[in-house]
């Protein structure tokens, strides 16, 4: 995976040169989300994941459109045109809201597993600290293969969980995520837009994509079966495929 990058109060990774791909991890993502398509697409495309201030930001900015504002101004500084979005869970959220907010700068946006409909939260209320085993058990739920949630993965949760101010974000900004539904604004997104869907999804469930699909006009759908809320860690090579059909669709 490239090193990260630190410019201005920015941190990223990126790889590769010509349009901007930009990826959009969500809540308990980290860059390695989208180390496949970085590296099946680098070769065409600059491909480019910020990290997300999900713990950085004032608690009273500890929302979607905290998010949106952070991803405005990483698209201005350095000074993208235009830019496709692929947005994976709160990510796809963001990358809808900036969109409703900058059409003229979104070439196309990708929507995988996205809030902004439905989502199941985390939980009702956060875990008791130090519940290591409870937090495996959600973890594994992201994926169809509960194997993906590798100890490295379940662990860096569990060291988010038991950090007093993260955990406190997270669930300001799961409760942000749920209120900000947008079911009346999605018919104004005009772009190419492509939706990919795990048919196993546990926290935004197919008919979410579904519904996705019927609300935003234009709109293409694809399920990947035995496939959880990341397709694009899960299922990298299906993913990848859809998703260079669309994009070379565009051109």
């Amino acid at each position: 995976m490239p090193e990260v990058r630190t410019k201005n109060r920015f941190k990223y990774i990126e790889q590769g040169k010509g349009a901007p791909i930009l990826m959009l991890h969500g809540l308990f993502g980290s860059l390695a989300n989208f180390e496949h398509v970085m590296a099946k697409f680098a070769s065409n495309y600059h491909t480019i994941v910020p990290i997300l201030p999900l713990y950085d930001l004032p608690i009273r900015a500890s929302t979607v459109d905290g998010l949106v504002e952070y991803l405005t101004e990483f698209i201005d500084f350095f000074g993208f045109e235009k830019v496709h979005l692929i947005g994976n869970s709160l990510g796809g959220h963001v990358a809808l809201v900036y969109t409703l907010n900058q059409p003229q700068k979104v070439s196309s946006i990708t929507l995988t597993g996205s809030s902004g409909l439905f989502e199941k939260a985390f939980g009702d209320t956060m875990p008791k600290r130090g519940d290591y085993e409870y937090l495996k058990e959600k973890t594994e739920q992201t994926f169809y293969d509960p194997k993906i949630a590798t100890k490295e993965l379940v662990d860096d949760v569990y060291e988010t969980i038991m950090d007093r101010e993260k955990a406190i974000r997270v669930v300001t900004m799961a409760k942000s995520a749920v209120r900000h539904n947008l079911s009346v604004e999605l018919n104004q997104i005009t772009c190419p837009t492509l939706l990919i869907w795990g048919k196993n999804d546990n926290i935004t469930p197919p008919f979410v994509g579904e519904e996705f699909k019927r609300l935003i006009p234009h709109a293409e759908l694809f399920f990947i079966d035995k496939c959880g809320h990341a397709p694009m860690m899960e299922c990298p090579e299906e993913f990848n495929t859809i998703l260079g059909k669309f994009l070379t669709a565009l051109k």
